[in-house]
């Protein structure tokens, strides 16, 4: 701020008359003023108190007070369930038109009270697990869709008071949260990831699949917000952005029937065409999606292959990698030397020309004659996960490399014999030399190359992806079935969510899901497997017994190369595959099953629908990255 001494007043009062000194002082009196006002202006265009957050805010207020009152009245008798189940519907349609602000804004809180998925989970604090019943707008849904809610009548008003009062405290830090609107855009555009890979699918309605009705609501209130906010777009993307948003609109008021819904169609012509305008919008990338998710904010396709930052799971970071360090680590990978015995490698368990896996149903241990204790994942897009094998043991690609190095069965050694190997090696020191700038090979130098290696197997160009992305206009009718089918009515995509097709959760792509499917021993065996799964991944807090029999919800993708299935890979074949999830699983066949988060029901699906089921997870197939 301009300041004036009190001489300088005294010298203006000596010199100048009593009209003129008027005008100086009315003159110095407007230029403090515009000078004090100046800095408003970043305040009002940056930061504000949204008319359309507030009033979505308030009407979800409004339906969620009704719900807990509905509840009551369901629970005491003088409610029927189709007003329980109206209003469960309305109430969610209220939280969809917020839900892009609400769940960036406040979601660890919303994951566990207000939308989180229907599924026993743990307190992760101190050692022993706390395992916490689920609660929320989902939990709701399947309750008062069930077939008879009548049963879980007190559950349900619990929830739905719980629900209020939750919300209640959330909606009350509202009304005095300043906005950076310019942060919204990135969340906007992953919005869209969220109406597609969990709205669409159902795994938001796991009860009433009113996903499509959801689908609408929550582009509504995109484009109300958008509309509010116009001067954050320029002229020609604002007009593109709220006719494509209106035309998605009405395309899925058209088309509401879940199971024949075009999911294809719907993100081709509408969910990706807006993604990629949505980031043409200058925004600021919020704090909170640099540090906790490895979404890549400048990708400009949901299936592009820089969709995601493959550097947020592992300790290697992106500047140091190199094209030598992919090419070192690749040497090691096919290298026996890093085994005890001298005749085991990585590519031993995981070849090339099979995605990555070996074709057992368990790989060969070291130990002749006996075998690991599970099948061999691909390796293809396996650094997308913040948990790695099977039971979820390990947190890193680093870590999961110690496991194989430590393992008896495996390679059935220690880093230090590791190094004493590589620095008798010339062509060894050479390499790291020419890498790392010293001859001398460090532990944490040989964990980076093979780190590197690892995550440079992407799989993102296959058929499909090429289609989807609209690079291609080419894909057989029977794949484009079977990925509609696989979205919506066969519910896979509730576990093995786009793009990745793996339990990596969108829309944040930071936790990894396993699941209790109840696999077999066999597929013609009505026994359960043996293998206690991630209870049993010796690690402390996870000894609960939620977690008895749940495994990793791997990727699907290139699924034609990686027979056998399952951990135990008893399942030789796609169809046998198929087929188990068509029965409801373990539990679905008759099989007593503790905790099974996969559902029992079976799907009903056709022998046609199945087969093309398997010609969508065949027109996945890329081994690019591994064939060169």
């Amino acid at each position: 701020m301009c300041q004036l001494s009190l001489l300088t007043f005294r010298k203006l009062d000596l010199m100048l008359t009593k009209p003129f000194k008027m005008l100086v002082l009315l003159t110095l009196l407007v230029t403090v003023f515009i000078t004090l006002f100046s800095f408003q202006p970043t305040k009002e265009e940056y930061y504000y108190n949204a008319n359309y957050i507030k009033k979505a805010a308030e009407e979800f207020n409004k339906e969620v007070i009704l719900l807990q009152k509905i509840g009551r009245g369901f629970q005491a008798g003088t409610v029927e369930k189709d007003s329980l189940r109206n209003a469960v519907l309305t109430t969610r349609l209220a939280y969809k038109k917020i839900e892009f602000y609400l769940d960036f804004q406040f979601h660890e809180y919303v994951n566990s009270h207000i939308n989180g998925a229907p599924l026993l989970h743990i307190e992760r604090t101190g050692t022993s697990p706390n395992v916490l019943p689920p609660e929320g707008l989902q939990v709701l849904d399947e309750l008062a869709f069930a077939e008879n809610p009548e049963e879980e009548k007190t559950q349900i008003s619990s929830i739905a008071t719980k629900l209020r009062n939750t919300y209640g405290i959330l909606y009350s830090s509202l009304a005095n949260q300043e906005i950076n609107k310019k942060e919204l855009i990135p969340v906007l555009r992953l919005q869209l990831v969220r109406i597609f890979s969990m709205g669409i699918t159902g795994f938001d309605t796991p009860g009433s699949l009113n996903a499509i009705p959801e689908a609408k609501s929550a582009l509504e209130g995109m484009l109300q917000f958008s509309q509010e906010n116009k001067k954050l777009f320029a002229k020609k993307d604002f007009e593109f952005i709220q006719q494509k948003l209106k035309n998605a609109i009405i395309y899925v008021e058209e088309n509401k029937n879940f199971n024949e819904f075009d999911r294809l169609t719907f993100f081709r012509e509408y969910i990706d065409p807006l993604y990629k305008s949505f980031g043409g919008v200058k925004y600021e990338l919020p704090e909170f999606l640099t540090y906790t998710s490895a979404w890549n904010s400048e990708s400009e396709s949901i299936f592009s292959e820089d969709f995601l930052n493959p550097y947020f799971y592992t300790e290697l970071q992106k500047e140091e990698d190199s094209e030598l360090l992919k090419q070192l680590g690749e040497s090691l990978f096919y290298d026996p030397m890093l085994s005890n015995s001298g005749t085991m490698s990585c590519a031993s368990c995981h070849q090339p020309e099979l995605a990555f896996t070996d074709g057992n149903a368990k790989s060969m241990s070291s130990i002749q004659g006996q075998t690991v204790l599970r099948n061999s994942p691909t390796l293809l897009n396996a650094v997308y996960s913040d948990r790695y094998f099977y039971d979820l043991r390990a947190y890193t690609l680093e870590q999961q490399a110690e496991h194989v190095i430590f393992n008896t069965n495996e390679f059935n050694t220690a880093y230090s014999s590791i190094l004493d190997k590589l620095n008798q090696e010339k062509k060894y020191q050479n390499k790291f030399e020419t890498v790392f700038g010293k001859p001398t090979i460090q532990r944490e130098n040989l964990s980076r190359a093979l780190a590197s290696y690892v995550l440079s197997l992407n799989s993102f160009n296959s058929d499909f992806d090429k289609y989807i992305r609209k690079e291609t206009n080419t894909l057989n009718d029977e794949a484009k079935q079977g990925f509609n089918l696989f979205m919506g009515k066969a519910a896979c995509a509730t576990c093995h969510f786009a793009p990745t097709f793996s339990g990596l959760v969108p829309p944040y792509f930071s936790d990894t899901e396993s699941e209790i499917l109840g696999v077999l021993d066999k597929p013609n065996k009505i026994e359960l497997d043996k293998d206690k799964g991630r209870i049993a991944n010796k690690i402390e807090s996870e000894e609960a017994w939620i977690f008895e029999k749940s495994f990793k919800t791997t990727t699907i993708r290139n699924s034609a190369l990686t027979a056998p299935y399952f951990h135990n890979g008893a399942y030789a074949t796609l169809e046998e595959v198929v087929e188990f999830y068509n029965l409801g699983g373990g539990e679905g066949q008759g099989v007593e099953v503790k905790n099974q988060t996969l559902s029992p029901d079976p799907l009903d699906l056709t022998e046609k629908e199945k087969q093309l089921i398997i010609s969508f997870l065949k027109s996945t197939t890329d081994i690019s990255s591994a064939i060169k």
